[in-house]
């Protein structure tokens, strides 16, 4: 009994909902050609106890609404898409997330809300059509932004009823990008007409295109077309956008391979340092990125909590040295308290940091749980820049890729014009001689890996920017970074680059060719025959203990 009230009580709110939406559609669509129905017969069909009646009374609303637009529908079909409509009793309120609430049909201010305050219900069914509703309002009424945005939307909707409102924006749109996309949609929707003359015209007309979206339209259009002559215009525009749309697959192809290159670069790069000096198998390396990686995530929880909201949007810029400090601190405890007494002995090293590694982790888990948790990028590092009409490069990766110029530039320079990389050199090439000129040796194991965990936490810092940070964070890299490390030569900065960027195009390459599966098993095959024919990877160590 309890749920069959509550049904009837659900089904009375939405038919009472419909006869204030349907009120409002009409006073704006009353003396309109597009409005089919009088204000009586809406009202009456909302109120009907029949779902699918009152489906098609609101339905029939929308659809004249996108036929011919009125200005002011747009706030509140926007407040119906977004969720904002709400319902007290008989009255349609719209309340934003920010701002004053205001009644629905007059427009005048809400003091306060009512009590028994309802959301609004939209099924998908009505959704689409609002969509579409919305994008023929600003059609006529939005930004040159918003009116491109409403051609390509009604490009999707290939509706013959769609005809008279795309005529009457194209006899009146003054931007040639947004005619351009309008009279696309207008070909989209005439390749659907009976007559097979006018298929004939919108397929030429659609092998201008270079929109994903058309390629699929064409290739439904096919399947469909029984015409000869429209069949083979159709086939010849599709080899059309298909040789428009290669360019962008190519090149964001390229882009993942240098997004993923650029990752792996900052990943070896303090691998590179504490290999190559000290031939330490540093299996914490990966926990040392996961300690940058939370740096990065508690500064970020901390300027949300803490600090005012227009100050998130600079988090980063204290993450960074945070990251770095962090896990640079935990690298020197590291080596000052275990590694240092293990130089020269490899294996045992390497269970060493092994060992090391599963404490890490432990205590990541201990004092953040073993779930993920997300970092939210600032606002400049959000969205995606839009190159081409397949090629979408997020704005994240391409800061990353930015940043890891910033890294191998500072790394290039300490290395190459300070006192300290000097030494770095020095102890790298001939440990022995170094010492005897009176070079600390200990000291700048001490330094040098530091900043090599200094640059893991780096690492981390850029990987919380484009995934979830957790536990298991670094052991998804360890593997890769040994084999740029070992692959571009033990020591060598320059073949560390190309190393990384290599191996991140070659597997991206791959896998668009074979998968994601066997490219890596195609990579690491690759590594294993290179390494054999050139142990010394792509560039070789110089100095007088090699020599001799």
């Amino acid at each position: 009994m309890i749920s069959t009230g509550r049904k009837a009580l659900r089904s009375m709110r939405w038919r009472r909902c419909l006869q204030g939406l349907l009120l409002i559609l009409s006073a704006c669509l009353l003396g309109s050609q597009a409005w089919a129905l009088s204000r009586e017969q809406a009202l009456a069909m909302a109120a009907s106890e029949d779902s699918e009646v009152r489906i098609a009374a609101m339905n029939a609303a929308l659809a004249a609404a996108a036929r011919q637009p009125d200005a002011r529908l747009q706030p509140f079909l926007q407040a119906l898409a977004n969720e904002e409509l709400k319902q007290a009793g008989a009255q349609l309120l719209i309340v934003p997330a920010s701002g004053a609430a205001v009644d629905a049909l007059s427009g005048q201010p809400v003091p306060s809300l009512p009590a028994d305050l309802d959301d609004v219900p939209v099924n998908n069914r009505l959704r689409g059509e609002l969509d579409l509703a919305l994008a023929a309002l600003k059609l006529f009424n939005g930004t040159a932004k918003e009116r491109l945005d409403a051609a390509q939307a009604l490009q999707q909707d290939a509706s013959e009823s769609r005809l008279p409102l795309l005529e009457q924006a194209l006899a009146q749109e003054p931007d040639a990008a947004v005619r351009s996309e309008l009279q696309l949609a207008r070909a989209a929707v005439l390749s659907g007409s009976p007559e097979a003359a006018k298929r004939l015209r919108a397929a030429q007309q659609l092998g201008e295109s270079d929109s994903p979206a058309t390629l699929l339209l064409l290739n439904q259009r096919l399947d469909e077309e029984r015409d000869p002559a429209v069949k083979s215009a159709l086939q010849l525009a599709l080899r059309k956008v298909q040789a428009s749309l290669a360019w962008g697959e190519r090149l964001g192809a390229l882009f993942s391979g240098l997004s993923l290159g650029s990752l792996l670069l900052l990943v070896a790069l303090g691998l590179a340092i504490t290999y190559g000096l000290m031939g330490v198998i540093n299996m914490a390396h990966g926990e040392l990125m996961m300690i940058g990686a939370y740096a990065t995530y508690l500064v970020h929880l901390g300027f949300r909590l803490w600090l005012p909201p227009s100050w998130f949007n600079a988090y980063l810029l204290l993450a960074v040295p945070v990251a770095f400090l962090s896990a640079a601190a935990v690298g020197l405890l590291m080596e000052r308290l275990v590694l240092r007494w293990l130089y020269g002995r490899p294996l045992e090293s390497l269970l060493a940091t092994w060992g090391l590694s599963l404490v890490l982790m432990q205590s990541v888990r201990s004092l953040f749980g073993a779930q993920n948790v997300g970092v939210e990028n600032p606002a400049w590092m959000s969205g995606a820049w839009q190159a081409l009409p397949n090629l979408s490069l997020p704005y994240n990766r391409l800061w990353i890729l930015l940043f890891a110029g910033l890294v191998l530039g500072g790394m290039s320079w300490l290395i190459q014009r300070t006192r300290l990389g000097l030494f770095v050199r020095g102890v790298t090439q001939n440990r022995p001689m170094a010492a005897c000129m009176g070079v600390n040796t200990a000291r700048i194991d001490s330094y040098a890996f530091a900043l090599g965990s200094g640059i893991a936490g780096l690492a981390g810092c850029a990987l919380s920017q484009v995934g979830n940070v957790g536990p298991d964070l670094g052991q998804s890299y360890i593997v890769d970074a040994f084999m740029v490390v070992v692959l571009g030569g033990v020591g060598q900065l320059a073949g560390t680059v190309y190393a990384a960027l290599g191996l991140g195009l070659l597997n991206k390459l791959l896998e668009g060719v074979v998968g994601a599966v066997l490219a890596k098993i195609a990579v690491l095959v690759f590594i294993i025959i290179f390494i054999q024919k050139r142990p010394q990877g792509l560039f070789a160590m110089k100095g007088r203990a090699v020599e001799a």
